[in-house]
Order: structure tokens, then C-alpha cells, then sequence
């Protein structure tokens, strides 16, 4: 497929709201980043991590270039801010995995819009993903711990179920959004807590928080394209 073509199919399927809504959304956070004078690390990795979760949530496989560079300068965020569990997060698991997501994800696109085709899982796969999370975290949170981490409960969560969310995501199981807002909602929480600490970090806060919104609103976007297959 031609670079051109494949431009114009990643716009196809956008309701009209969405047109509006969420180029909005991302121009809001450049301004009011600018306003609080925000390092450009974080301006920028907002910026693609949000084009990257609206991209995961229409189901474009263009997400996962948006994730590359999302990854790398929340990288080196985290870094920053002495959150050890969302740097190895970011650099051993996530990026490559961006790769294993555009690779799965080309199989299983609709011919007409290039949008994937979603699925969910079955109620053993739901026992056992669950089960995993919880003995995943407490074990990542006394490693963490460990390693002096500056948040290491909400840290080792946000890292194993990232994880899982991820997992689900490049599956294109609907259930990626149930973790993902738990991710999202104690992200917003961490973040506020380093910025009251000193961390020039409000778009990091921003962009967590516009994450949390996302990820309900394409959940149940993909509740109800399932429910009609």
C-alpha cells in the first residue's frame, strides 16, 4: 500500500464528534503545557501517547509508530523521576513490543477501513490474567521497593497490569481497556504526586488524565462494535 493511500485509510471511520473532539484534546494540552512551561520531553511524549491511544483505540495499526516515540521520551521521564518500574517498562517491554503489535495487527484488518477486527476473552482466559496481576504486583512491588523507588505500590501495579494491558492490546481483546484505566487513573495519581514534589511534569498529569477518558470511551466504543458482529 502506497504512503499516500495509507494516510488516507488511518482517517477513514472517524465519526464526526471525534473529527472535533479529539484534535482538541491534544491542542488543549500543548497550550496549557506551554503555559506551565513544561519540560519539551514531556510535552512531547504527551503528545504522542494520546495520538497513539485515540490511533490503539480506532483500531489503526499507525498507533504503534506513535507508541515508538511516546516510549522513549517517557523513558526518559521516568528516568528523571526515579520511577525504575515504568523505565524498564518503557524500554524492555513496550518498544519492542510496538513492533510485535504492527506485526499482529496487519493480519487482521478490515479491507475497507483498515481498522482491526476486535475480540474478548473467554471467562478461563479472564481467571487466569486476573490471577497473574495480582501475584505480578505484589512480587514487583517488594522489587521496587528494593531498588528505592520513588512510588513502588502504585509503580509495581501500573507495571505489571501495563503489561497485561499490552498483552491484550496486540490480541485485540476489549478487555485491554478495563486495565488500561486502572493504569490510567493510578498514573494520574503518581504524576500528581511528583509534580507536588518538584517534577515540571503537568503534561505528563494531562496526558494521563486524557488516557483515563480514552479508555472508557473506546471501551465502550468497542463493546458495541462487538455486540454486532
Amino acid at each position: 500500500m502506497k504512503i499516500v493511500e495509507f494516510i488516507k485509510k488511518e482517517f477513514e471511520g472517524w465519526g464526526k464528534y471525534e473529527r472535533i473532539i479529539f484534535p482538541l484534546e491534544i491542542l488543549l494540552i500543548v497550550l496549557i503545557s506551554i503555559y506551565m512551561k513544561d519540560k519539551t520531553a514531556a510535552l512531547i511524549s504527551a503528545i504522542c501517547g494520546i495520538c497513539a491511544t485515540i490511533l490503539a483505540g480506532k483500531g489503526k495499526i499507525s498507533c504503534y509508530f506513535f507508541g515508538m516515540m511516546a516510549n522513549i521520551c517517557y523513558s526518559y521521564i521516568s528516568f528523571k523521576n526515579s520511577l525504575w518500574g515504568n523505565l524498564g517498562l518503557n524500554m524492555l517491554y513496550y518498544f519492542p513490543m510496538q513492533f510485535v503489535g504492527i506485526a499482529k495487527w496487519k493480519n487482521h484488518l478490515k479491507k475497507e477501513t483498515q481498522e482491526i477486527y476486535k475480540t474478548s476473552l473467554n471467562i478461563k482466559e479472564k481467571i487466569i490474567y486476573i490471577s497473574i496481576a495480582i501475584i505480578g504486583s505484589i512480587c514487583t512491588y517488594f522489587i521496587l521497593k528494593y531498588f528505592n523507588d520513588l512510588n513502588p505500590s502504585i509503580d509495581a501495579i501500573t507495571t505489571v497490569l501495563s503489561i497485561i494491558a499490552f498483552i491484550l492490546t496486540v490480541k485485540r481483546c476489549i478487555e485491554q481497556w478495563y486495565c488500561w484505566t486502572i493504569v490510567n487513573a493510578l498514573c494520574v495519581l503518581m504524576w500528581i504526586d511528583a509534580y507536588a514534589k518538584g517534577s515540571q511534569c503537568f503534561a505528563t498529569i494531562l496526558m494521563w488524565s486524557t488516557y483515563l477518558v480514552l479508555g472508557i470511551y473506546f471501551w465502550h466504543s468497542w463493546r458495541k462494535e462487538i455486540k454486532n458482529y
